[in-house]
Formats: structure tokens, C-alpha cells, sequence
């Protein structure tokens, strides 16, 4: 499983600019205004030989404060609890605040390995104010500009040097069987994961085994359903008794979401009566960049008339339109209506994920593509592509040999995505576009490699 690395500190010191500086995108809603990160945003993030699950949380704000202001501080000690490493960000053009001081308090008790970011370090005059940060116990600062990306990349090989150190590792691609096809039920509590799971048991008589999960909230469990062997992972395990806070429900869809690492294909399970809501769509975007393939399945669908279907699949599609390839089913997990349509699309979507393509005919579709629509120019700088690989599948993956993957827009990139799918189909699944440039000259020596490097210099002066 990969690491949760949680991203902490108080209101307003620019932990939404350092998440999406590491992720290299925008995710998180970044503003001066304190409190705009409200709901958690969760990327992978890929370090040089590691990956991690980032977290953006919430600040955390001490002494009288309004509801949302409480939720928010709920949350960050939550994540504080739940991550496996925190980076500590303070904004090092100021003075040490009380919150700051409640804040590296709270991270000490917790006794979880972190570092402290100084961000906002523009000016050589903010060496006295990131100095004063060292009496509150923080033993190691590293000063950044997140928005200007200054220090970013050192301090992303500073995590991945600590992480290495705890233990942790880029974990091979586990070995399975390749027969089973592993179904992730993924979704909000109460949704109904526990009653879609009775309700493919409760109809499917060929149960081989119930077998422990690898963690406390996954309980898997074997099937087969017409000669097909299914492995259903179910994560409704992480219900919390009575009134389930907004904080509760973020991290239980997080560690939910790990089962999703080790599936095929996720049933992400929607409530009809609700409608959909933003965790829903951020559990949408995770399994998309994890390459998976998706049903979407509106639960509850017995307590809506036909108007309300229709309008609920009409929001479904507007909401989700960055998924037009993925299924979307109405079912009853309660009454066991259209249970059995989930098995049958899994079946269909894992030989989509298994096609095996022939690499020349990627190689002329493609560059017939380029020929009808060039990539276009970017700063009056010329976009070249090199050549293209279909390098494996389950998932599909694709990887294009650029000259400079700035100057390549999202936008071409989905053009070149709509023209592997018109002839290749891959329904219900997603595919893995990986741009990399062609190798010139060096690659970026890593914070570890430098300070050995200075380290070598100095002893051959000496």
C-alpha cells in the first residue's frame, strides 16, 4: 500500500499551492481567503522512486470557532491520526503564531514522523522569523516558495529519504491469478456496500471461501459466477456507529480506496435518493487516475419514480462527464435488482483492460492522427513526438516519446486518447497515456545525490 502523507498546518500558509506544486496539477482550491480547503483532496503522488497518497487537509484553528471552522479542525486531527507521515507547513515570512505552537504540539503527541515546511520564503530577510519556528521544538526546517515551486523538488526527496528510512517502498505489481478478476466496492458509508455484497452472495450459491482482509476495514471475499472467479473486496467495514461526521466519512473512503490498489475494476456505489456529492466525484477522479476500470451503480433505485431516474442519470452524466467511457447502472442492492448486470459488465470490461493490440497499427493510428491534427505550437516553440508504444495492457497503457511534455496541453492529450478509443473501444476501462521526454543530456540529480555530492567536494578540499 502506498503511504498517506498528510499535509498539515494552520489556515491560510499555502498547503493547497505546496499539494498541487507535488502533484504537478490543480486540485486542491487554492485562495488567500483562511479555510478554503474544506472538503479533503487526496492525488497520488509519484516521488522519484516512490509514490504516495498526498492529502490536503484543512487548517487548524484553536479557540472559539463556528461550525465549519470546528469540522475543519476535526478533520486535520484526523488526518494527523490516520496519515503514516505529515509534512508541517508554517508560513516563514511570519512570526510563530499560538496556533503553531498548538499545532507542532498536537503533531509531537502523536508521535508520527514528519518534517516542518517553512513556506512563503522570498526574501533572504525571512531568516529570523523561519529561526524563531526552531523554539518550538521542530528540529529540522526546510524553506520553500511553493508558489513559485522554490525548494518543492528538494523537500519531495527530504519525504521520500524519511519514508525510505520508515520502511517503505515502490511496491512491485503484486502477483495474482490472472483468472480472477478482483472487484473493488468502493462508495460513501451508507450507501448500501454491505447490501450489495449480501445481495451478490445471497444470489450467487458458488461461494468458494470468506477470507480476512489485509487490513481492518477490507473483508474479501471469493465467488464464481458462471465459470468466472470474482474477488470482491468490500470496504463497508469502516461504518462508524451512530452519526457518522464528515470527518469520519473522509478518511473511511480514503482507507477504502487502498483496497482500490489492489483491483481490476471498482463498483463505485452511488445513493439515487441523494444524488451525487463532491466525495463522490473525488472517489470518481481517483479511480480515473488510478487507471482502473469503473461501474457506476445508482443504488436505491426502487425509491425513485421513472422522472426521477431520468434526472438523476441526466445529473450523473453532467457531473461525471470526464468518465463518458465508464457504464452507469441502476440497481437495488436491498432487492437484488440488476445485481447480476455488475458481474456481467466486470467480465466485459476485464477483456477490454486484456486486449492485446498489434504495436505497428498503434504506431500508423497515431501518427495518422498527428498528421490530420499537429500538435500545436507553444510559446513559438515546436511540439514533437517522437514515437509510441503500446506497452502493456491491464491496464492499457500507452507511452509517447516527446521533446518537452510542457508544451504538450491536456487537450491534445485527450485527442490522442479519443483516437485510441474510436478504434479500439477499452469501455468501461481507463487507459494510461504516459508522456516522457527524450532523454538529453542529465537528469535532475536528487536532494540525497546533492548533498552527497557537496559532501565528497568538501572532504577532497579538506
Amino acid at each position: 500500500m502506498k503511504p498517506i502523507v498528510a499535509i498539515i498546518g494552520k489556515p491560510n500558509v499555502g498547503k493547497s499551492t505546496l499539494f498541487n506544486r507535488m502533484v504537478r496539477k490543480n486540485v486542491a482550491i487554492t485562495s488567500d481567503i483562511p479555510g478554503t480547503t474544506r472538503d479533503r483532496v487526496y492525488q497520488t503522488c509519484h516521488l522519484d522512486k516512490l509514490d504516495i497518497t498526498l492529502v490536503d487537509t484543512g487548517g487548524l484553528q484553536y479557540g472559539k470557532k463556528q461550525d465549519i471552522e470546528e469540522d475543519i479542525y476535526s478533520q486535520t486531527l484526523l488526518g494527523i491520526q490516520e496519515a503514516n507521515f505529515i509534512i508541517f507547513v508554517v508560513d516563514g515570512s511570519t512570526p510563530p503564531t499560538i496556533e503553531d505552537e498548538h499545532a507542532i504540539k498536537t503533531i509531537l503527541k502523536s508521535k508520527k514522523p514528519y518534517i516542518c515546511a517553512a513556506n512563503k520564503i522570498d526574501r533572504k530577510s525571512h531568516e529570523s522569523e523561519v529561526s524563531a519556528y526552531y523554539r518550538l521544538g521542530i528540529s529540522d526546517i526546510h524553506e520553500i516558495a511553493a508558489g513559485h515551486g522554490t525548494g518543492v523538488y528538494d523537500l519531495m526527496d527530504v519525504v521520500e529519504k524519511e519514508l525510505k528510512g520508515l520502511g517503505y517502498k515502490r511496491e512491485a505489481k503484486p502477483t495474482k491469478d490472472e483468472n480472477i478478476i478482483t472487484l473493488a466496492i468502493l462508495g460513501r458509508p451508507n450507501v448500501g456496500k454491505s447490501s450489495l455484497l449480501n445481495s451478490i452472495i445471497g444470489e450467487q450459491k458458488m461461494i468458494v471461501s470468506d477470507l480476512a482482509g489485509t487490513t481492518r476495514d477490507t473483508i474479501d471475499t471469493e465467488l464464481t459466477w458462471e465459470n468466472q472467479k470474482f474477488l470482491l473486496k468490500d470496504t463497508a467495514g469502516i461504518r462508524k456507529k451512530g452519526k457518522i461526521g464528515r470527518q469520519i466519512e473522509f478518511w473511511s473512503v480514503l482507507r477504502g480506496i487502498k483496497a482500490l490498489e489492489e483491483s481490476d475494476i471498482a463498483v463505485l456505489l452511488i445513493d439515487a435518493t441523494e444524488g451525487i456529492v463532491s466525495q463522490d466525484a473525488h472517489i470518481a477522479g481517483y479511480i480515473k487516475d488510478e487507471k482502473k476500470g469503473l461501474i457506476i451503480a445508482l443504488n436505491k433505485i426502487d425509491l425513485l419514480s421513472t422522472e426521477e431516474r431520468e434526472e438523476m442519470m441526466h445529473e450523473i452524466q453532467h457531473k461525471l462527464e470526464f468518465l463518458p467511457w465508464s457504464p452507469i447502472i441502476m440497481i437495488s442492492a436491498l432487492r437484488g435488482k440488476n445485481i447480476e448486470k455488475i458481474l456481467e459488465l466486470s467480465k466485459e470490461i476485464r477483456k477490454e483492460r486484456d486486449k492485446d493490440l498489434d504495436p505497428e497499427e498503434v504506431k500508423s493510428i497515431i501518427q495518422e492522427a498527428i498528421s490530420r491534427h499537429a500538435p500545436p505550437r507553444s510559446h513559438g516553440q515546436e511540439c514533437k513526438i517522437f514515437s509510441i508504444e503500446y506497452a502493456q495492457k491491464n491496464p492499457p497503457t500507452f507511452i509517447i516519446t516527446v521533446s518537452d511534455i510542457k508544451l504538450f496541453h491536456f487537450s491534445y492529450k485527450r485527442y490522442l486518447e479519443r483516437i485510441i478509443r474510436e478504434r479500439y473501444g477499452f469501455a468501461g476501462t481507463g487507459i494510461d497515456m504516459r508522456f516522457q521526454e527524450k532523454v538529453i543530456g542529465k537528469r535532475r540529480e536528487t536532494h540525497e545525490e546533492r548533498i552527497e555530492k557537496r559532501a565528497k567536494k568538501k572532504k577532497e578540499e579538506e
